[in-house]
């Protein structure tokens, strides 16, 4: 029996059901990692130590969790990619929501595009072909007549072009602030609970 191109893609994508509990885990993990100097730090007042090794760790892993990695398999009715957790294949005629998650490392930022469905699978973009090819699905689902088209936050609209680029300079400096807010939050507790000082 001859074999068509697409049952190779078919065997390696699992199910909604089998991403959802993917994502369930690795979320899970990130906060354990957050809370575990916390649970660690009552009992011993080695928490703060912990703390400052588990919450950047913590935080990175949670970016990462639903962000492509290597190449993204892009057509017009799906947007496919390998992330942490496994494949990951969005719906994209049932695209409900799309966000930009901006962070720093190094001095530079790194933007990864949301996407979320209507079965719940959200996947993180990066590459260029999947901006592109989500851009023509965001266009083909706003002029479907039947839907109601998908919540597009301005950021993310900044980020595929269709939106003024100062935008992207305001969400990229709310963020900054945002996290640099969050992190000396931590680490004060972190040291309320350790008892140092």
């Amino acid at each position: 029996m001859p074999r068509t191109g697409r049952e190779p893609l078919a065997r390696e994508l699992p199910d909604t059901a089998t991403t959802r509990r993917r994502a369930c885990a690795g979320l899970g993990l990130v906060v354990a990692m957050l809370g575990l100097p916390f649970a660690v730090g009552a009992l011993v007042r080695s928490g703060t130590m912990l703390g400052l090794l588990t919450g950047p760790l913590a935080f990175l892993l949670f970016v990462e969790l639903c962000t492509e990695r290597g190449s993204t398999r892009c057509s017009s009715a799906r947007l496919t990619a390998r992330t942490l957790t496994g494949m990951r294949s969005v719906d994209l005629s049932r695209i409900t929501s799309v966000r930009l998650q901006t962070t720093f490392a190094y001095g530079t930022v790194h933007r990864v595009l949301l996407v979320r469905d209507a079965h719940g699978v959200r996947l993180g973009i990066t590459s260029t072909s999947g901006r592109r090819t989500l851009r023509r699905a965001l266009e083909r689902q706003s002029r479907a007549v039947r839907r109601s088209p998908p919540r597009v936050s301005r950021a993310a609209r900044a980020c595929l072009g269709s939106e003024r680029p100062g935008q992207l300079a305001v969400h990229t400096v709310l963020v900054f602030l945002a996290q640099v807010g969050l992190v000396c939050a931590y680490v004060v507790v972190l040291v309320e609970i350790g008892g140092i000082g």
